[in-house]
Parts: C-alpha cells; sequence; structure tokens
C-alpha cells in the first residue's frame, strides 16, 4: 500500500463518484479505477459497492476512510518538517561560548535576532573555553561557537572562523594601586615587577600564550602568583590586593569596589572574537546563525 492509494481512496470516498475523483486528482477516470481495484486486491476486501447509479463505501471502506485520512496528514506533517529543517527552520542548533561572551553585544545580538526570525530552533547553547570548544566544532559536537583568539593564525586549518570584533586587553587594579595614577594606556612593561593574577592554565583559554608573547617583547617574565577559573574570581582577587589581573576589555563591566582598569598600550595587546563552524559546509542552521550575526560565511 502506498501514500497515493490512500490519497485515490479518500478522494472516491469524499466524492462517491469515480469520474468526480478523477477529475479533482487530475487524472483520468480508468486509471483511478484499476488503482482502487488494486488497493481492494491488496486487502483482500471490497471498500466500495459499485452501482450502475451510485458509489458507496463497504464497512471496510468507512472503518478505513478516517485512518487513510489520518495517516495522510501525519505523512504531509512529516513531509512539511523535513522541508522546514532542509530550510534552518526548526531542529537544534548547538553554539559553543567562553565564559564572557555574554557580555559582549554582538553575542546578545546574535541570539536575540536568532530567536526572533527562528522561534521554532531550540538553541542550545553550551558554555566552554575555546580550546574545548575547537575539539568540539572538529568532532561536530559543535555546529558553530564564539572564539577567543588572538589573531587566525590561532585558529586550526580544519575550524572556519570569521572576525566578529576585536577588543582591548586590560590590566585590572586596586584604585589605590600606584599604577591607577597612570593615565591613558599602560606599558605592558610597567608590570614587569607586579604580582599578577591570571587564568588558570586548566581553563583551556588562548590569552595564556598571547601574555606570555607580550611579556617576553617587554623584556621580562611575568610573575603570576594567583590563578583562577572565574572572571569574577580574579576579579575579586584583584579587589583583596593579591596583585593586577590582565583580562579582556569587556570584564571591565563586572563592577567590584574599588577595582579600576587601564588598557594596555601595545599594539598587539588585543584579542578578537570570532564566530567558528567545522571547517566544509555549515549546516542551514549555523548558516541563518552567521547571518544574524552579520558576519559573511567562512570560506569552505
Amino acid at each position: 500500500m502506498e501514500l497515493r492509494h490512500l490519497r485515490y481512496f479518500v478522494a472516491v470516498a469524499e466524492e462517491l463518484h469515480f469520474t468526480r475523483a478523477a477529475r479533482r486528482l487530475g487524472m483520468a477516470q480508468p486509471p483511478l479505477s484499476q488503482q482502487i481495484q488494486q488497493l481492494e486486491a491488496e486487502l483482500a476486501t471490497p471498500l466500495f459497492e459499485r452501482g450502475t447509479r451510485r458509489v458507496a463505501l463497504t464497512e471496510a471502506g468507512r472503518m478505513l476512510l478516517p485512518e487513510a485520512r489520518a495517516t495522510l496528514d501525519q505523512a504531509g506533517r512529516a513531509a512539511t518538517v523535513a522541508r522546514r529543517a532542509g530550510r534552518g527552520e526548526i531542529g537544534e542548533l548547538r553554539i559553543g561560548l567562553f565564559a564572557s561572551a555574554p557580555l559582549l553585544p554582538v553575542f546578545t545580538a546574535s541570539v536575540l535576532s536568532f530567536r526572533r526570525r527562528l522561534p521554532d530552533v531550540h538553541l542550545a547553547l553550551q558554555e566552554s573555553p575555546t580550546l574545548q570548544q575547537v575539539d568540539a566544532l572538529r568532532r561536530g559536537a559543535l555546529d558553530a561557537g564564539f572564539l577567543r583568539c588572538p589573531s587566525a593564525a590561532d585558529i586550526p586549518a580544519d575550524v572556519a572562523a570569521v572576525e566578529l570584533l576585536r577588543e582591548r586587553l586590560v590590566a585590572m587594579m586596586r584604585e589605590d594601586h600606584p599604577l591607577a595614577r597612570h593615565r591613558g594606556p599602560l606599558p605592558i612593561a610597567a608590570l614587569a615587577e607586579e604580582k599578577l593574577i591570571f587564568f588558570s592554565r586548566a581553563v583551556g583559554t588562548t590569552l595564556h600564550a598571547q601574555f606570555d608573547a607580550l611579556c617576553r617583547g617587554a623584556g621580562f617574565t611575568p610573575n603570576i602568583t594567583q590563578t583562577a577559573r572565574e572572571n569574577s574570581t580574579l576579579i575579586g582577587l584583584v579587589a583583596a590586593g593579591l596583585g593586577i589581573a590582565v583580562m579582556p576589555a569587556s570584564l571591565a563591566q563586572i563592577r567590584v569596589a574599588e577595582v579600576t582598569h587601564r588598557n594596555l598600550a601595545e599594539p598587539g595587546a588585543t584579542t578578537s572574537i570570532w564566530l567558528a563552524t567545522p571547517r566544509g559546509a555549515p549546516t542551514a542552521l549555523a548558516r541563518a546563525f552567521l547571518k544574524c550575526a552579520g558576519a559573511p560565511m567562512p570560506m569552505p
């Protein structure tokens, strides 16, 4: 039994006239009669009582009619779901994000735009550091991800990414710290003798190698005396007078009493935000999210 057999049966059952049913289906009457006969033969029971002037449903036909309608309705819904999924209108989109991404206007604007455009798509946001996201993108466990990397050279070749914005690195310090009296951007060399607070290497951030390179370029090795995993913990340790933390500028939005910040002066003291997808053609939903983020399609 095929769906077309059920469509033919329902048309005849509703019209109770083979010629009118054939006209409704856009086909000739003889082939329609043959298809109904094939269906009756397959079911081994007549579905219609045929007379010279009238057509009526048998008991088997009356029982089949609501089931046939339900089957056709379900098939129609299944086809609609498949088409909408193919157009990227429904389904699930798995997006990775680093911890401070929600502080960035580009992130909130992208998510809001996507939710308004495709409200039926389940947006599964998964917080994880950049290096873990890269691994997940490679494995196909994420459809897209917000990454923090200094430059395109730091993004693996098997991950496609487009740059969304670039932000400064800042030195977070107590307001009563001597360096807080410095007006304007702070040379990184000014941190050479300072106790520094930084992200734990277990976090999986790309900032470690960048900060080490900046310090070496200024002629010193950073004296990191405290580490932490969470952004708020780092700033809290600064407030407690345990040292200076170097962080992306967006984290200065986390207000903690008696803590201030200064931009770092070096041209390379910046970090970029990227929207990445697995290398190759992104999914329809990932393409829609890239559009909402105002990002061009990554190169395949």
